[in-house]
């Protein structure tokens, strides 16, 4: 199993995820927060086309996450699964559109890729974010959550590869010219992430199986590649591979 990020921030969010069996490939997209023909132009990047993906899971219905996905589903026909909390909150732009509903903990396959959603704390309607599995290989995906809890450190637990969160950095968001009310939902419970925070996950989890950690949604005006990194070192040290997510290039195909 191979995973790589067409983008990853506030301007737009998407992961694609790949395995290969014999000559059968899936692709999985999670969120399209970009318009259609830079989604197109961000896939060409990949050597891929819209045709090529087998399905779109959808974690929230943030514009940041889910901005391109019913355009890109309806034009190319490709299936979407979301919790029935997120189809509320976008309905209107669903027609036309394969829909398939999933829900914390029921776990349901696209192609070769197995999925598990897991609520996440976050101010949207029914959030969730997802594990991948291809029967050998497992991939944890949490951005979009304000704080940890016991449902989501079990989830994440035993992952080969973790794409985590870390938006920003306490002190820059503190200093930062946002409004107090902006401050306050960021680093709030239902929020997002701070790369403290994520450390203190990635702490906390079984690790026992990761050998690759990636950190994801980094905020532009808040965070920097090197604090986040700073943060997660310690934990993980030589023993895992780290990088981060990037708002332009997000990043290409990595080994699960």
């Amino acid at each position: 199993m191979k995973f790589a990020s067409l983008g990853s921030g506030s301007e737009g969010n998407s992961l694609l995820i790949s395995t290969q069996s014999g000559t059968t490939r899936t692709i999985v997209m999670l969120d399209c927060g970009f318009a259609m023909r830079e989604t197109e132009r961000r896939l060409a990047r990949l050597q891929l086309m819209p045709d090529d993906i087998s399905g779109i899971i959808v974690t929230h219905e943030h514009q940041d996450h889910i901005g391109g996905v019913f355009k890109l589903a309806r034009r190319y026909r490709i299936p979407v699964w979301l919790t029935f909390g997120t189809y509320q909150a976008v309905q209107s732009h669903c027609d036309g559109v394969s829909l398939h509903f999933c829900r914390d903990t029921e776990r349901f396959a696209i192609g070769d890729v197995e999925l598990l959603p897991y609520t996440v704390p976050h101010d949207a309607r029914e959030p969730v974010q997802y594990i991948a599995h291809d029967g050998n290989r497992k991939l944890g995906v949490l951005t979009d959550a304000g704080h940890a809890t016991d449902h989501m450190m079990a989830a994440l637990g035993g992952c080969n590869a973790l794409m985590l969160e870390c938006n920003h950095d306490r002190q820059m968001l503190k200093d930062s010219r946002y409004p107090e009310s902006l401050k306050r939902r960021i680093g709030g419970d239902y929020g997002h992430l701070s790369n403290e925070a994520a450390a203190e996950i990635l702490a906390e989890v079984d690790r026992a199986q990761l050998t690759r950690v990636v950190g994801a949604h980094l905020s532009l005006k808040n965070n920097t590649p090197e604090l986040a990194l700073a943060a997660l070192m310690p934990i993980v040290q030589d023993a895992v591979a780290l990088t981060t997510a990037c708002q332009e290039q997000g990043f290409d195909w990595m080994d699960c």
